[in-house]
């Protein structure tokens, strides 16, 4: 489905977590790394076809996340000939995206890369909100810079004081609790790793995340 300029609709999402961290998904058998999205099917909404991407690609349901805001208009993106089929080129231009920003309200273990049998990712992360735009496909930087310029003033505030004395007291209740192996004391997203740090601790049910480069990938 494209428009009279030959743009496919699409949605983008950006996904955080407590700490405002986003969602870094590694596409595929491939070295970019890149946000959720997906087209917007004939008869959906963007609203629609977000939930609808959101689950295909990173298994999650409208319970698991809250809608923080989403850009105003459509961001727009051309697709170099290469990468089209030559049965579509003069027609297809490229992807125009409403983004959303969305923020997680379930837990880490709820995202699942093999929601579906054709998955998106292979691996994935939390990175801080500015992610590297170098390791995206080169064509879609300018609107990754575009979408996360416009959305960075909804950032959800963080209430510092009260996430310090929240897990303080949920680390002097762990640390009463007998520990009886290496076990961590969480269960983790589906085919993910954790190397633990012994420095952080367990805030407001949500489980200590990894260090910056720890990456979870799919057994």
């Amino acid at each position: 489905m494209l428009d009279r300029d030959g743009f496919r609709p699409n949605v983008g999402i950006i996904l955080l977590n407590q700490r405002n961290q986003v969602f870094w998904g590694k596409r595929i058998r491939t070295h970019s790394w890149q946000f959720p999205q997906g087209g917007i099917d004939r008869g959906e909404s963007p609203e629609q076809a977000m939930f609808r991407e959101l689950h295909e690609e990173v298994g999650l349901h409208p319970e698991h996340v809250r809608i923080v805001a989403r850009t105003r208009d459509w961001l727009r993106y051309e697709v170099p000939d290469r990468f089209i089929r030559r049965d579509a080129r003069g027609h297809y231009k490229g992807q125009k995206q409403i983004w959303y920003l969305l923020q997680l309200v379930g837990h880490d273990w709820d995202l699942n890369l093999r929601a579906t049998d054709h998955p998106e990712f292979d691996a994935w992360r939390w990175h801080d909100y500015w992610v590297p735009l170098d390791v995206v496909v080169e064509f879609k930087r300018g609107v990754y810079e575009m979408a996360l310029t416009e959305l960075a003033r909804y950032l959800p505030r963080q209430d510092f004081r009260n996430r310090f004395l929240r897990s303080n007291t949920r680390a002097r209740e762990f640390d009463r609790q007998p520990h009886t192996g290496p076990e961590t004391p969480f269960e983790l997203p589906p085919g993910a790793s954790f190397d633990p740090n012994p420095n952080a601790t367990v805030a407001n049910d949500v489980p200590t995340l990894p260090p910056a480069g720890q990456v979870h990938v799919p057994r």
